[in-house]
């Protein structure tokens, strides 16, 4: 695609002089600027995997995540790119179903959130309604009454891929994130009634056809409850160092063991789902974060799933903001500074980002480099 290649030349000419790097404080300038180096690398490789119809990897997904990686850069790339990210837009939006979802065939829960964020990266009123519709489809994939599951149920207030899928933590991060960073978007019926006039406030936005459901997050925090192995978790099977497995009952690091990633999804969902700091179940998990801190393997799963740990690993700490972790040998790290060293070093001279381990598509370099970028967006606190 001889246009991307002459975009990209012609960005890279004056990507170094345009980063503007809100992390300056926290990361010394040396390291920041590996960093910096590391995205336009990434990003010079991954414009050249975009695919004739405008997607990466023929996946909306995937192509979100490249989408969004590209708007949250550090650098104006918008009078470079803008005809890759334009087609990738489109590509996204020709993905859209009448109920609002976004996706190719599967997966609906997955690619409707991904995607969602993507979208609200743009800032084009054009995609309004889309978003709108596509956060109302996510709200009523949550397990609740509407769909048949009690609050004694284990998987009540969880979101899964969609369909008859049961819910987990993974999707439900995505989910959650994807509704906080739209929520400018949320229909007025998803609130209370308008005290004022004492009825119900018009819709925002047009709407799939669909009532919204009630309350949101206090559903997810009883999901999210169960999938920590704290004193709060109601299920027998709940130990106390407060991670999280992958569903109630389930890890993937087996039985019911915590592990690196699925307890980085758990605080971030936490905070998004406004539990502060000092919540016993937000200092547990961060506890188990500290005494498992490292950069160099998803903890207890090793290889495994270990550039989507990374992803969540700095969106999650981000948010959190502690900016240097005590391990449990009382030695501080400086998680930003260890993520831009640990990244840079696994780069491939061409630009990508892969994992020996193919497991959860993580042998796919586009999705895996979509990941660096933005892990490396979030350390550098440069997402736009």
């Amino acid at each position: 695609m001889k246009y991307v290649v002459t975009i990209v030349l012609a960005f890279l000419m004056v990507a170094q002089c345009s980063a503007v790097a809100s992390g300056e404080e926290t990361v010394e300038l040396s390291i920041r600027k590996e960093g910096e180096a590391a995205i336009s690398r990434g990003l010079l490789w991954i414009m050249t995997q975009q695919m004739e119809d405008g997607s990466w990897s023929s996946y909306p997904a995937i192509t979100a995540l490249v989408v969004s990686a590209m708007l949250r850069s550090p650098f104006d790339y918008d009078q470079y790119n803008t005809e890759a990210i334009s087609k990738g837009l489109d590509y996204i939006t020709g993905s859209v179903k009448p109920d609002g979802s976004i996706h190719a065939g599967n997966m609906p829960g997955y690619n409707t959130s991904v995607c969602i964020m993507a979208l609200r990266d743009a800032r084009d009123p054009a995609y309004d309604t889309i978003i709108g519709n596509a956060r109302d489809f996510l709200i009523r994939l949550q397990c609740d009454e509407e769909e048949g599951y009690q609050p004694d149920s284990v998987y009540y207030g969880g979101i899964g891929y969609g369909g008859d899928d049961r819910p987990d933590m993974s999707n439900m991060q995505w989910a959650m994130e994807a509704l906080e960073a739209s929520k400018e978007y949320a229909k007025r019926s998803e609130h209370s009634m308008d005290e004022s006039e004492g009825t119900e406030p018009e819709t925002e936005l047009p709407t799939s056809g669909h009532s919204q459901k009630g309350i949101f997050w206090d559903k997810a925090v009883i999901f999210l409850e169960r999938c920590q192995n704290f004193e709060t978790n109601d299920q027998s099977w709940a130990g106390n160092d407060g991670g999280f497995v992958y569903y109630p009952g389930s890890s993937k690091a087996g039985g019911t063991t915590s592990y690196g990633s699925m307890t980085y999804a758990g605080l971030k969902s936490f905070i998004h789902a406004n539990l502060d700091k000092e919540d016993p179940r937000v200092i547990a998990a961060y506890d188990w974060i500290r005494k498992n801190y490292t950069v160099d393997k998803n903890p207890e799963m090793g290889l495994q799933g270990l550039y989507y740990y990374y992803h969540t690993m700095a969106k999650a700490l981000n948010i959190y903001g502690e900016e240097n972790i005590e391990d449990d040998e009382g030695v501080k790290h400086n998680w930003r500074e260890d993520l831009i060293i640990k990244l840079s070093s696994l780069q491939h001279e061409e630009g990508y980002w892969v994992n020996t381990n193919g497991r959860w598509w993580e042998n796919n370099k586009s999705l895996v480099t979509a990941y660096c970028i933005l892990a490396l967006e979030e350390v550098l606190g440069t997402a736009r």
